[in-house]
């Protein structure tokens, strides 16, 4: 029998085919169980990222993104290091204030004493000043008949109430010792070191709220005229609204033209500056009343030496606030009518201050003030009552 019929082939080719056939099944189920395993692994690999994800998803949806988190929690830190570091300086920056208008009070009594001019009572004593915080500081020349009165208003209501006068030119005249008798008798006067004149009334003014800030802690300043009639109790009220704003200017506010013509009332020789001829003023209040922060004052007495004064006194102050960050109120019920604010009064609309346009004050305030008090006035109690 042949080694064929038996079923055996001694061709080596054919032995060779069918190892090679076995070694490559055996191969590719080898492969197969390492794909298997491979797939497998990254499966799971896929999934626990797919976990992780989720995961981190639900913390970010419930706001506790571990990563975001601490973020956020160091931002806060930095805020609020930002912050303490902002209040630091502030404070800071009032302290210098309020050492500098010490200072500034402490250089008015030299100068007076220096000159030989009478101190007032006001500047012999700064140090009690500091001991009370008031309401508004009023420079008028409207009196307040007794002195007990004023320091009433002082005591109860935190309103300062001063006639605002300097001096004459000729130091020691008549008309300064008539002044010192007046003071003695009512005590309601401020003495600035200013020669008193027409054409000084923007350095008046300087001088006045310079003054005023360095002797007394009050919220407002404020400027009015002898020939207006206030209402002090409103004026305190109005003014109330507004302390919460570091620097704000209240006034009617106004822009009127500027006059280069010599010889006319209220010229400016230096309108060159406000541009072509014809040009108006920048907004500003008008100089029958107004009243500024205590920070403008304080600006006002610190940088008092480099402030530059134009002819006019209202367009002067608000020439000193154009470059500051400073909110200026358009109030009109600080200029009504005299002809209009017996009808306000009685709708229920007091007036801070009335005077007539066309005086640019009351018209014969001597012979009308006591009638357009009558009219337009608040009542005896309306300041003792005011909250």
């Amino acid at each position: 029998m042949s080694w064929k019929s038996k079923g055996f082939d001694p061709n080596p080719k054919s032995m060779v085919t069918k190892k090679l056939t076995l070694l490559l099944c055996i191969g590719c189920f080898c492969a197969g169980m390492l794909f298997s395993d491979s797939a497998e692994a990254e499966d799971k690999t896929i999934s626990r990222a797919m976990g992780v994800k989720d995961e981190r998803l639900k913390l970010i949806s419930e706001g506790c993104d571990p990563i975001r988190k601490d973020v956020k929690h160091e931002s806060k830190d930095i805020l609020s290091e930002v912050s303490r570091t902002h209040n630091a300086i502030q404070t800071l920056d009032k302290t210098i204030s309020n050492l500098e208008m010490e200072l500034a009070a402490t250089r008015a009594v030299q100068e007076s004493i220096i000159n030989g001019s009478p101190i007032s009572d006001d500047l012999k004593i700064p140090e009690t000043n500091g001991k009370r915080k008031y309401l508004m500081v009023v420079g008028i020349n409207t009196a307040f008949s007794s002195r007990k009165r004023r320091d009433s208003l002082e005591e109860e209501k935190g309103i300062v109430m001063r006639f605002v006068i300097g001096h004459s030119a000729t130091s020691g005249g008549i008309l300064d010792r008539a002044i010192e008798a007046e003071d003695r008798k009512h005590g309601d006067f401020l003495r600035l070191e200013h020669v008193e004149g027409y054409l000084e009334l923007s350095a008046k003014t300087k001088t006045y709220f310079a003054t005023a800030a360095a002797l007394w802690d009050a919220d407002f300043y404020v400027k009015v005229d002898d020939d207006v009639h206030v209402n002090i109790a409103t004026l305190g009220a109005t003014l109330a609204r507004h302390r919460t704003k570091p620097r704000v200017y209240i006034g009617c506010m106004k822009s009127g033209p500027v006059l280069a013509q010599k010889g006319v009332r209220y010229h400016e020789p230096e309108y060159w500056k406000f541009g072509e001829e014809g040009n108006k003023y920048f907004r500003h209040a008008t100089g029958q009343l107004y009243a500024i922060s205590k920070d403008l004052a304080s600006y006002i007495s610190i940088n008092q030496h480099v402030l530059h004064k134009y002819a006019n006194e209202d367009v002067t102050l608000g020439s000193w606030f154009i470059g500051l960050d400073v909110e200026h109120i358009d109030d009109r019920s600080l200029c009504c009518g005299t002809t209009d604010c017996e009808w306000k009064a009685q709708a229920g609309n007091v007036c801070v201050a009335s005077f007539d346009w066309t005086c640019s004050g009351i018209c014969k305030s001597v012979e009308r003030m006591k009638d357009v008090h009558r009219r337009c006035g608040e009542g005896k109690n309306a300041l003792w009552s005011e909250a």
